[in-house]
């Protein structure tokens, strides 16, 4: 542990299971108060395990319940922060779902579930976010930034997606409300950067990796010929949260085995 982090607060939002939990966990090993976001009550165990989990290892933790695409909510966790803690240093954009669905069956409740929380949730966390770092200013024992903010979007926020219009709409809308922000509070000192997971080794995907053949068909598309771990997204994070990035801003950091380089045409020059 190089304590990166330490003494600063930072919101991971799904943060129950998966990508989230990993992020969680990087953070928390390098010094930073975590506080781990899950939607709904019946992922409160799974919050609390992550929290244990950071806890045992000798860092701090707490879960909070919020449905970030409901503006009430995503308030008071902000609210609830700041009076435990002080202040929040760090936010973590990671909630989203999918709602997977051939084009033309898609239903407006798909389209507006995956969007209200991949997008408008982002929206949300990331105005109370942005508001905290204004009010309290750069506090320079901390860090040079007055707040860090990581959206989690996916490669998917430049490779279409057939079947999954929604998730890939939502995710290229994150792009850029990310590249806007950050260009509309660079200047105050607030840095904003997205991660963009390729194929990453967690329950949302299951069937993609659960068995060798499933596996293989997958590392078709990976020229680095591995799956991703939640270790790797978290590695990423906590360097983005952390003063080794602070001239980094605005950028798309894709994590994805080189998933992006049309692998396809590999052997087709």
């Amino acid at each position: 542990m190089s304590n990166k982090l330490e003494n600063q607060v930072a919101i991971v939002t799904g943060a129950s299971s998966g990508i989230g939990a990993g992020v969680a966990k990087s953070l928390a090993a390098e010094g930073a108060t975590v506080v781990v976001n899950y939607p709904v009550a019946s992922n409160k165990d799974a919050a609390d395990a992550v929290v244990a989990e950071i806890i045992a290892k000798g860092g701090k933790a707490i879960s909070i319940q919020c449905d970030v695409s409901k503006e009430a909510d995503v308030q008071q966790m902000f609210a609830s922060t700041v009076a435990e803690f002080g202040t929040v240093d760090i936010l973590v954009n990671n909630a989203g779902i999918q709602k997977d669905s051939p084009f033309e069956t898609m239903t407006l409740d798909q389209w507006n579930l995956v969007l209200g929380i991949n997008l408008t949730g982002f929206f949300l966390c990331a105005r109370e976010a942005v508001r905290e770092f204004l009010r309290r200013g750069i506090d320079l024992t901390k860090s040079k930034a007055a707040g860090k903010i990581i959206f989690m979007s996916s490669v998917h926020e430049v490779i279409p997606w057939a079947g999954h219009a929604n998730y890939a709409a939502s995710k290229g809308g994150i792009m850029l409300l990310m590249k806007s922000l950050s260009q509309e509070f660079a200047y105050r000192k607030i840095r904003i950067n997205s991660i963009c997971p390729g194929a990453i080794q967690t329950p949302i995907n299951r069937s993609a990796w659960e068995t060798p053949e499933a596996l293989e068909s997958l590392l078709t598309l990976i020229p680095y010929k591995r799956i991703g771990q939640p270790e790797d997204i978290g590695n990423a994070a906590v360097w983005l949260a952390s003063d080794d990035s602070d001239y980094v801003n605005g950028i798309s950091l894709f994590m994805d085995g080189g998933m992006t380089l049309y692998p396809g045409f590999t052997t087709n020059g």
